[in-house]
């Protein structure tokens, strides 16, 4: 009896499966917005850095200075798990050169040396406003550009990295705005 119970158990654990059938996928698939949306991510952490690197020593604000040593660790964060995506995919860490591979994502502005150049001159209060307003175009961007893998992600778990840096940016956008006011 006790036997005949475990055949009926393993039966109706096997049977929804299909015995036959292909096992699913370790991994959810993804495509190329994720691709994209990691790439681009991956760029726009580097593009940041040297602001929230500056901001972290020299801004007049403590509040300034904690916000930039939150995003760097927050960036760190994202980058190790954007490549780790990249390299499960097979992917490349950096997106084709060629402009017309990014079409879709609506040319979102990109930090400049000149950007980096005026930050670099400021001073005091100055310096913490040209900080602040670079990361709040930063910022920007980088929602927008999660918004795209939200729309047309395919990899749930990317998709719940960009949900989850719309919410944080935001929040952190806010504050920025406060700092500037």
């Amino acid at each position: 009896m006790r036997r005949r119970t475990i055949l009926l158990a393993v039966a109706a654990v096997l049977a929804p499966a299909g015995c036959g059938a292909d096992p699913q996928p370790a991994t959810p698939g993804f495509n190329d917005t994720d691709v994209m949306f990691a790439q681009m991510g991956l760029q726009h952490i580097r593009q940041g850095e040297p602001v929230v690197k500056l901001a972290e020593r020299r801004a007049a604000d403590p509040a300034v200075r904690k916000l930039a040593a939150e995003l760097r660790g927050q960036w760190r964060t994202e980058a190790q798990t954007l490549t780790g995506r990249l390299t499960r995919w097979g992917r490349p860490l950096t997106a084709d050169p060629d402009a017309g591979a990014h079409a879709g994502h609506g040319d979102l502005h990109s930090l400049r040396d000149s950007d980096i150049a005026e930050l670099t001159a400021a001073r005091g209060e100055a310096f913490d406003r040209t900080a602040l307003s670079l990361l709040l175009g930063h910022l920007h961007n980088g929602v927008e550009t999660a918004r795209m893998e939200t729309a047309g992600g395919s990899d749930p778990e990317v998709i719940n990295l960009a949900a989850a840096t719309i919410r944080i940016r935001q929040a952190q956008v806010q504050q920025m705005l406060t700092l500037m006011a």
